[in-house]
């Protein structure tokens, strides 16, 4: 019951055994009964005091006693709400650091550029110009990486040459056994080219997640260089290939924080119960409170423009608003913001 918000199997039957036998029972009782030691039994109950799902019995002093599988469930949701909304707060921080010391280096001074590359250090980046230089470096990336690559996927539905030029150079990556790991969008899950993709690299040693939106695109090499566009609208204009550590920290930061909060590609992603609102639906109120108009709302999650007016509509309908402001009072009021 508590697989999904944080609580191992060998906890939860710690718990469900305390919740259905009577009060007083000690470690070495629960020990024997469940075929655990009692050290395994210990650690149980502190992870389960931890969550807040025991409470100090009255009838056998010195003990603890389950709260109820209902308020047991409630504390759970409440806890791993709020520690998903804080998750959020750090990356929503973290992007717009990572941000504006990425505008600061595309502004940064840089020699004349030649076709394809500027080839210079300026702002602590170098640059390539036009997409083929781009995949040219990642080719090389592909030879040369040592340890691992991370991705921030964003888009949603890859092209078909998109996808065979990844398999092609995360085959090399893979053979030669560094790490693959790609967070793509929630909206891939419905593309099956792309899907098909994802499930691949996966299937072959790869970690795979998905979330709502993703803050930009990047490409991570052994935590010593990255990979961003010159221009976040158009990435076909070119990259810019970062190395000043400071930056790759923060990127890096960013990515694993990003990641943690990610859903892995197997499992479903449950709406919150408390409101009802599933996290594509969420992260749609949110971009759209930010003054985000339709078009850019379905770019950042990767769906068509259709797909945001329907889901707008739906959502405005569950509401009772019959405007978008009133819309976005009434979620504010209801905590859906």
């Amino acid at each position: 019951m508590f697989a999904t918000l944080g609580l191992d199997p060998s906890t939860e039957a710690v718990y469900q055994l305390m919740a259905t036998r009577p009060e007083g029972w000690g470690v070495d009782q629960i020990a024997a009964h469940l075929g655990s030691t009692e050290t395994d039994v210990r650690a149980a109950l502190d992870r389960l005091a931890e969550a807040s799902l025991l409470r100090r019995s009255r009838a056998v002093p010195g003990t603890w006693r389950a709260v109820s599988p209902e308020l047991g469930m409630q504390l759970m949701l409440r806890r791993h709400q709020e520690d998903l909304d804080r998750r959020q707060r750090e990356i929503a921080e973290t992007h717009e650091a990572v941000s504006r010391m990425i505008s600061d280096l595309r502004r940064g001074p840089s020699p004349s550029p030649s076709p394809a590359t500027d080839g210079g250090e300026g702002g602590g980046g170098e640059r390539l110009i036009g997409i083929d230089a781009v995949q040219a470096h990642l080719e090389l990336i592909a030879d040369q990486a040592v340890s691992e690559i991370c991705t921030f996927m964003p888009g949603g539905a890859q092209s078909a040459p998109a996808i065979e030029a990844a398999r092609e150079n995360d085959s090399r990556l893979l053979g030669r056994g560094v790490g693959v790991r790609t967070v793509c969008l929630d909206s891939v899950r419905a593309n099956p080219p792309t899907l098909g993709y994802a499930r691949w690299l996966s299937d072959n040693g790869g970690g795979v997640r998905t979330v709502p939106a993703l803050p930009l695109r990047m490409i991570l090499v052994d935590r010593a260089h990255a990979l961003v566009p010159l221009d976040p609208a158009d990435t076909r204009a070119g990259a810019v290939v970062l190395r000043l550590p400071g930056a790759v920290a923060a990127l890096t930061a960013l990515f694993e924080q990003v990641w943690e909060a990610s859903l892995p590609l197997g499992c479903d992603r449950p709406r919150d119960e408390a409101t009802g609102l599933t996290p594509p639906e969420r992260e749609l109120l949110r971009l759209l409170s930010r003054g985000m108009t339709d078009q850019a709302a379905a770019h950042q999650l990767g769906v068509s423009l259709s797909t945001v007016r329907r889901s707008m509509a739906a959502l405005m309908e569950r509401l009772g608003a019959r405007s978008r402001f009133e819309a976005g009072l009434r979620a504010a009021q209801r905590g859906w913001l």
